[in-house]
């Protein structure tokens, strides 16, 4: 069960949420309990699978878009804070991309001549 403040009119309210079987939401408030349809998907109770495996991870991401002109590490390698694990060329200029941490690394997800967009994950250390 999830504890969430919300607003409706402009009235803050302490409420409580948890998923019901029937995938509609319980949401309860003082006394009463509500059953709660929503018209998009929302996530309060699962993560991502990318979250998950996340947890005890640093995920390097791309800082911008770019291309891959050379990949540093292979899994398994063990990095220091500061070592490069690779090289992303983005308008015309050729960017580090550095560990973030110490660590051993569990995945690389891009190889040499790849086209990455902002955000990608690119190495996962552990």
């Amino acid at each position: 069960m999830e504890e969430l403040t919300i607003k409706i009119d402009g009235k803050e309210f302490k409420v409580k949420v948890e998923e019901s079987s029937n995938g509609k939401l319980k949401v309860y408030h003082e006394e009463e309990v509500y059953d709660v349809e929503t018209k998009e998907d929302i996530e309060l109770f699962k993560e991502s699978s990318e979250e998950l495996d996340a947890k005890g991870k640093d995920i390097i991401r791309a800082p911008l878009p770019g291309i891959v002109v050379s990949v540093n590490v292979k899994v398994g390698d063990i990095v220091r804070e500061g070592n490069s694990l690779m090289k992303l060329v983005a308008m015309k200029m050729e960017n580090d991309i550095l560990a973030e941490k110490n660590g051993i690394v569990k995945e690389v997800r891009v190889r040499k001549n790849d086209n990455v967009n902002k955000g990608d994950i690119l190495v996962v250390i552990n």
